[in-house]
């Protein structure tokens, strides 16, 4: 048998790793003089050659990883950087990725990106870098600059991390189709992590971006829920990006035109003491020691605007909407794009600008993102949107009509539905060629108490809606402003006249014959790119279950 102070003896003679047991020898005391039994001082040297064994591989790797770093021919050509605090300015320029063409190849290019794609196999690496909706291919292969330490460190960054490339530009060797910037890549000699992403990502962009019109494959999609319960990771998509360039545009567009024709921009204030479109779908808020409600347009101030002398105005802004509709179409907040217009003899001078508006930003569109609509296409295809000009008006009736014709019972004073919208607009689009129409002479019964009746028609009234591929995408009409004539008109709906008494007397000391209208800036977005609905073109869409983020 092997004594106590036998084992002690071996233990201590042995290396460092192998003190473990001499402890437990010596925690034994005078117990574990009397004898340690066979199978416990086997477990025994067994944990001390354990021990050792992973001492001495821990002591080879640090030698190895010593070496490696003392022949690291790219020390200091990568890594992760320290959070940047703005302590120096190096005067170094960053070049956007759309800007890396044919025509630059052979220049040393410094981009700054979100790593989108990474394949790592062994002494190379490539990389897919993002801007926006702009996407390049670098390489990092080992070679007199770069190091298998490097190309494991490019391999090993987490997708969606943001960083620092710089590299040679060079010509592809043959078309990168997955890219953006398909006949260039970066030839890369410095790499650098700036802001490291989580490792794992609550979806994947590759699914995200995935085309609508491809059956699904053993991928999954992200269902509409998940993008936005995860919408700053949705929002980075290619797709959403040119979605939200080509919906500024419109705004851009809208602000460019009217003010050419000599409109002027105001703002309104959201906070209003009474409905301003009447009825109950209005959000109540507390105002101090009384209620107040949130504007559902600027409509009264549009017109308050005219009477003070302003007359052509415009406005962009949020309006809220207390509807519970849970639709493709509809959202309780969006960016509404107003107008208002004194005119002289007859509200068409006013239907005319307009229509002409949207001409200017339908070319617009065309004209200047046309590389937008492309990219969006790949994923939501459409088919191109046609318009006429001048823009086609129909009247409410001819509309009627022309349903009626094609089997749909509806009354000469009955509002559209949206069935029966969207199938005028196809029969709209069949006869005369065109996605965008005006309809005029609505039924005065549902048009607000503001809206002009016709003097021809008492069932009638001076007021339009326009159509995109189907849907409305304003209202519009000439506005009573006659203080007496509009008193009476919101007394049948039900107004209580002491709330809108400063809206009332704006015209008691004259006020020019004024028309206008309000437009959904992520309606016009939507149907002009044929998404299917409008939280595609809401960068946080707040409906009657959506609140966050």
């Amino acid at each position: 048998l092997l004594t106590v102070r036998g084992a002690r003896s071996i233990v201590t003679n042995s290396r460092p790793g192998l003190q473990v047991m001499a402890d437990y020898v010596e925690a034994c005391g005078d117990e574990g003089k009397a004898g340690v039994s066979k199978k416990a001082l086997k477990k025994q040297q067994k944990e001390a050659e354990k021990a050792k064994r992973k001492a001495d591989t821990a002591a080879k790797l640090k030698a190895e990883a010593s070496e490696r770093e003392s022949n690291d021919t790219a020390k200091g050509c990568y890594g992760n950087l320290p959070i940047i605090q703005s302590t120096e300015k190096t005067g170094r320029k960053w070049v956007p990725i759309g800007d890396l063409t044919r025509e630059r190849a052979g220049e040393t290019v410094l981009v700054r990106a979100r790593l989108h794609h990474s394949r790592g196999t062994g002494k190379l690496c490539f990389i897919v870098l993002r801007q926006q909706y702009h996407t390049v291919q670098a390489v990092i292969a080992v070679g007199e600059v770069v190091s298998k330490q490097m190309v494991k460190f490019a391999s090993d960054v987490n997708l969606e991390s943001i960083v620092d490339v710089e590299g040679k530009l060079r010509a592809a060797p043959e078309k990168i189709s997955s890219c953006s910037q398909q006949d260039v890549e970066i030839a890369v000699t410095k790499i650098f992590c700036v802001s490291a992403s989580c490792p794992k990502l609550p979806l994947q962009l590759e699914d995200a971006m995935r085309p609508e019109h491809v059956e699904d494959g053993p991928q999954g999609r992200v269902n509409q829920d998940t993008r936005l319960d995860n919408r700053i990771i949705d929002l980075r998509t290619v797709t959403n990006q040119a979605i939200f360039r080509v919906e500024a545009a419109v705004c851009r567009l809208f602000r460019d035109h009217l003010t050419s024709q000599g409109f002027l921009e105001f703002h309104s204030p959201k906070i209003i003491s009474a409905a301003s479109e009447g009825g109950a779908n209005v959000f109540e808020v507390s105002y101090f020691k009384s209620k107040a409600y949130l504007a559902q347009s600027p409509q009264l101030y549009k017109q308050m605007a005219i009477s003070a002398d302003f007359t052509k105005v415009f406005s962009v802004g949020a309006v809220f909407r207390a509807e519970d509709s849970n639709t493709h179409r509809h959202l309780c907040e969006f960016v509404g794009l107003d107008l208002e217009m004194a005119f002289m003899e007859h509200y068409h001078e006013v239907l005319e600008v307009i229509g002409s508006m949207f001409v200017a930003i339908f070319k617009g569109l065309e004209k200047e993102c046309a590389e937008e609509i492309a990219v969006i296409n790949k994923q939501y295809p459409a088919e191109p949107f046609k318009y006429l000009e001048p823009s086609l008006i129909l009247l409410y009736a001819e509309g009627v009509s022309m349903l009626r014709q094609n089997g749909i019972e509806i009354g000469d004073e009955d509002d559209l539905s949206t069935p029966n919208e969207k199938l005028l607009g196809r029969l709209v689009k069949e006869k005369y060629g065109t996605d965008f129409y005006i309809l005029d002479k609505y039924p005065l019964a549902v048009r607000p108490f503001y809206t002009m009746p016709d003097p021809n028609d008492p069932k009638s009234s001076n007021s339009y809606d326009m159509f995109m591929r189907g849907e409305e995408i304003l209202s519009g009409a000439q506005r009573i402003h006659d203080p007496d004539l509009l008193t009476e008109r919101a007394k049948l709906h039900g107004i209580d006249i002491t709330k809108i008494k400063a809206y009332i007397d704006a015209f008691r000391f004259g006020a020019y014959p004024h028309a206008g209208g309000g437009i959904g800036l992520e309606r016009v977005c939507m149907f002009y790119l044929g998404l299917n609905n409008i939280r595609k073109t809401s960068m946080f869409p707040r409906d009657p279950k959506r609140l966050t983020p």
